[in-house]
């Protein structure tokens, strides 16, 4: 008898009747699903959606709702933003961390304007009014955030800072308003839902995926895909197993962004049949240490007592340099005139006189914070920051009393979710292990490595998501 834990592809030769047959199966109805079998219907194939819960929406109904867009769109020219293709193309390649998929961004922001145009014609509303504050998303219905890093160093020195981080228009977080929207304009098509269907194994026909064995309350469901299965089955961080293997790291956090079906399935799937992953020791950790804004003139501070990033960059920056970079050890040290506590709630851990006496009480080494507070204020008495050039705005020496505030991963929010997955052509084509698209395959959102790993910036999970699922669901109805 098949474990259930098998994801050793099966042989269409072994299935006897198909229990559902389709031309274009998507597997997951988050964002990527939901606009990957839009345009599969859109082309003309037959499409149905297998979810594994009991609605649609996943993970990205759960998420802030960013999309990262740029180029000049209708909410950038309302905030009186100049950016261009080429400066969002520069910046994402800078920010993407080592060995970035160039040609996936390059589609990405070539396809920007277009794919911004789209979201909007199935019934997403933006709203042209920038939000200052940098570190989240809007809480009130503003469209426009910068959520990379882009206006901080060293973006500043690559490419002319825009903020691109475009929300749903709607209070609060956006994903599920998101979601709701293309969820309806799904609804307006000929697709096809099956809910609490669970993918196990892709099915076979000598080296082209045919269909998908599924599972519904215990039961196999053999599903037929004339032209293809659309993998958008989420990424892995709720599968223990996984993450101790490829990205430890994030074990470490206590706030797991995902749903509970967010355990790698496809990605499992897809290798079992030989299929390539790329960059699955990447994670984004978002470490909201501000707002307030006057917090960044203080300095963050690692184990030993040194400065390890400039303050003012994008806090999911922070975090992956924190985390990954610095063993989780992050101190936010600050005086009396900037200390306020965070929008979280966080309050300063250790307040002294001296900076002798914090040192102690922190646990540092002696006279690792004051070398580094005397080498900062030096260059802080000129609006300077020689060694990580933060803002001259957020830059001022730090007198004490001073307090810390403990971002230790123990001790504070470290957001967490993967970016690792399926190594995919910007068409949505799987590649196997030897480089060549996998017949019948393809997949979209976190189940495959998307734009962005190390360098992440809000906005492009859902961004890519939605945008490549576009292009993956139109491959697999390419064959109808």
């Amino acid at each position: 008898m098949r474990r259930v834990s098998d994801v050793r592809p099966v042989s269409a030769s072994t299935i006897g009747d198909w229990d559902l047959q389709t031309d274009v199966l998507v597997v997951g109805f988050g964002a990527a699903g939901a606009c990957a079998a839009f345009e599969a219907d859109a082309a003309g194939a037959d499409t149905l959606i297998i979810e594994a819960s009991g609605a649609g929406g996943g993970t990205s109904a759960m998420s802030g709702g960013l999309l990262y867009l740029g180029g000049g769109t209708p909410v950038q020219d309302a905030c009186g933003v100049e950016d261009s293709i080429e400066a969002m193309f520069d910046f994402l390649v800078a920010a993407s961390g080592p060995e970035p998929d160039v040609a996936k961004i390059r589609a990405y922001c070539d396809n920007s304007l277009e794919h911004f145009g789209w979201l909007v014609d199935r019934g997403v509303p933006f709203k042209g009014e920038f939000y200052p504050e940098p570190g989240l998303e809007p809480p009130n219905d503003a469209g426009l955030v910068f959520t990379g890093g882009e206006d901080a160093w060293p973006f500043t020195e690559i490419a002319p800072a825009a903020a691109r981080g475009h929300k749903p228009q709607t209070d609060g977080a956006a994903g599920g308003f998101l979601m709701e929207c293309l969820i309806g304009a799904v609804s307006e098509t000929n697709v096809r839902v099956e809910h609490d269907l669970a993918g196990q194994q892709l099915v076979v026909d000598g080296e082209r995926v045919v269909g998908l064995m599924a599972r519904r309350h215990g039961a196999d469901v053999a599903i037929g895909a004339a032209c293809g299965v659309v993998l958008c089955a989420g990424g892995f961080v709720h599968n223990p197993e996984m993450v101790r293997l490829h990205v430890p790291e994030i074990g470490r956090s206590q706030y797991l962004l995902g749903s509970d079906h967010d355990r790698g399935s496809g990605i499992r799937m897809a290798q079992a049949l030989g299929a390539r992953v790329r960059r699955m020791n990447s994670a984004e950790v978002a470490v909201p240490i501000t707002p307030p804004r006057q917090l960044m003139r203080g300095i963050l501070v690692n184990g030993h007592g040194q400065r390890f990033i400039n303050e003012d960059t994008y806090y999911g920056r922070i975090g992956q340099e924190a985390l990954f970079h610095q063993d989780g050890q992050m101190f936010l040290i600050v005086d009396e005139e900037i200390y306020e506590p965070t929008i979280w709630g966080a309050q300063a851990s250790w307040v002294c006189e001296t900076v002798a006496e914090l040192e102690t009480e922190m646990g540092l080494p002696a006279g690792s914070l004051e070398a580094t507070l005397d080498l900062y204020n030096r260059g802080a008495a000129e609006g300077l920051d020689p060694a990580f050039h933060k803002d001259p705005e957020f830059v001022r020496p730090l007198r004490p009393p001073l307090g810390a505030f403990d971002f230790t991963v123990e001790n504070f929010i470290y957001a967490t979710f993967t970016l690792g997955g399926l190594d995919t052509l910007p068409t949505g084509e799987v590649l196997a292990v030897d480089g060549s698209p996998i017949a019948g395959l393809y997949a979209a959102g976190r189940t495959t490595a998307g734009c962005a790993a190390f360098g992440y910036a809000s906005g492009i999970s859902l961004g890519d998501a939605t945008m490549f699922g576009r292009f993956a669901g139109r491959s697999a109805a390419a064959n109808h």
